[in-house]
């Protein structure tokens, strides 16, 4: 082997090493080809308000949502255990998507459900944007036999108070679907 072709062979290692590390380092684990889910998030209108994202990662689930036409803030998202979503109120999504029957928040030493997500934080322009793993999360627990949903509250999820982080009302709602 040529000198040159000794050097690329030797740094290969090094330059894959140095993609793992930067991938670490935005705290996004690899991802393995794997399955996905979306949901169009709807209000209680029926107007299109969004969409949300779930995708299998290396150990669990990565989960993106963007969202236009709220108001600006502070709002709860949550995956929520049913696959249903009836307006105006959105209750026939169920409770939180809570396999492990752990409290609520991550803020909750006893926390948090597999559905809690963090706050969604809306622009002056109605705009918001969002991504986050969930460990331990799958496709298959996902969409089981009655499906889930991803839910907007109308405030601010504390992180903390069982059942919904006092987030207040649901006024958006999607069901996933494989994708």
């Amino acid at each position: 082997m040529n000198r040159i072709g000794w050097l690329a062979a030797a740094a290969m290692p090094l330059v894959l090493a140095g993609c793992n590390d930067r991938h670490a380092e935005i705290g996004q684990p690899l991802a393995k080809p794997g399955r996905s889910a979306i949901a169009v998030l709807h209000n209680a209108t029926g107007a299109e308000i969004g969409r949300a994202t779930a995708s299998e990662v290396e150990g669990g689930l990565r989960v993106t949502l963007e969202t236009h036409g709220l108001t600006p803030g502070y709002h709860g998202a949550h995956i929520h255990t049913v696959g249903r979503c009836d307006p105006p109120g959105f209750d026939s999504a169920g409770g939180h998507w809570n396999p492990l029957a752990a409290h609520h928040g991550t803020l909750n030493s006893a926390g948090p459900h597999m559905g809690d997500l963090p706050n969604l934080i809306v622009s002056t322009d109605g705009r918001a944007t969002f991504g986050v793993n969930i460990p331990g999360a799958t496709i298959d627990g996902l969409l089981d036999a009655d499906g889930s949903a991803i839910v907007v509250h109308a405030g601010r999820d504390d992180m903390m108070s069982d059942p919904a982080g006092n987030s207040g009302p649901r006024i958006a709602c999607g069901v996933f679907q494989a994708s």
